[in-house]
């Protein structure tokens, strides 16, 4: 297999964006050597704030192996920026509609093309309060094993810094550092032999996961959480809150003994399915 041309259109990104992030962020990227010379593979990426696709893609060109994101097939539609995205080589996602499934056939192609596609395993940006790795979808495990290619987890801290999660406005000052750090392929081998069920998806997603945490655990020089957070386990807990509020006759928002705690779900009720590059589940 050969290795994807970078392009035109992927060369005018690169004109447009590359001197404002030169500008805002430093950079110390590692593990330049991890990722694959020749032959598709997929990079696992944690995502943490909406400036992360721009400098994460900053780091993947300039190893000479342009990425192929998966995004939201809004951004496909019209002017410049959609211009943009069909000519760089980006993959739609229509959600929850007959053409979610074509994302995947897309990505697989595009692996099996030799070329290079970015998941953001978590679907959106992480909704964890310290912004760790949450919990994954198993679009990238699905594609993984269906072509048994390389998957290259990848950690990624400081455009958060510089544009926290679902915030409106940057923090400029001081000068944010984006690090990155691209580990050695995740090793899903165990995996191939085996029907490609949901509890086999689900178990290569937590392997992929884990090794992204691992990698970001170095860059933060700190232990992640024992266990993920997973955004449908809040949901859950909120719908239950409400019914049994609704039965009780109790006003939303009352307080009550269980809503004690809902400061700490607060943190995600912004959230509001904004997920970029979000892959099917």
């Amino acid at each position: 297999m050969s290795r994807r041309r970078i392009g035109f259109w992927y060369r005018l990104a690169a004109v447009i964006c590359k001197p404002p992030l030169v500008v805002l962020i430093k950079r110390d990227w590692r593990g330049m050597e991890n990722i694959p010379a020749e032959g598709g593979f997929i990079t696992a990426v944690n995502h943490n704030s909406h400036v992360d696709p721009f400098a994460y893609a900053h780091f993947q060109y300039n190893t000479g192996r342009v990425p192929r994101f998966l995004a939201k097939h809004g951004l496909f539609k019209k002017g410049f920026v959609g211009t943009m995205m069909r000519g760089t080589g980006q993959i739609p996602v229509y959600r929850e509609s007959t053409d979610a499934l074509s994302a995947f056939r897309a990505a697989i192609e595009a692996v099996e093309r030799g070329e290079c596609v970015a998941f953001y395993p978590e679907g959106t940006l992480t909704r964890d309060p310290d912004q760790w790795p949450m919990t994954g979808k198993t679009g990238a495990a699905r594609v993984a094993l269906k072509t048994k290619c390389p998957v290259i987890p990848v950690a990624q801290w400081g455009a958060n810094l510089l544009l926290p999660p679902y915030a409106k406005k940057p923090d400029l000052l001081p000068r944010k550092t984006h690090h990155v750090l691209a580990g050695p392929p995740v090793d899903l081998s165990r995996f191939y032999d085996k029907e490609m069920t949901p509890e086999v998806l689900k178990e290569a997603t937590e392997v992929i996961m884990a090794a992204i945490t691992a990698l970001l655990e170095e860059l933060r020089g700190e232990k992640a959480p024992a266990t993920p957070f997973d955004p449908r386990i809040v949901r859950i807990e909120q719908r239950r809150r409400a019914t049994r509020g609704a039965v009780r006759g109790e006003v939303p928002g009352q307080a009550t003994g269980e809503a004690a705690d809902a400061g700490d779900d607060s943190r995600t009720a912004k959230a509001g399915g904004n997920g970029d590059a979000e892959d099917a589940k």
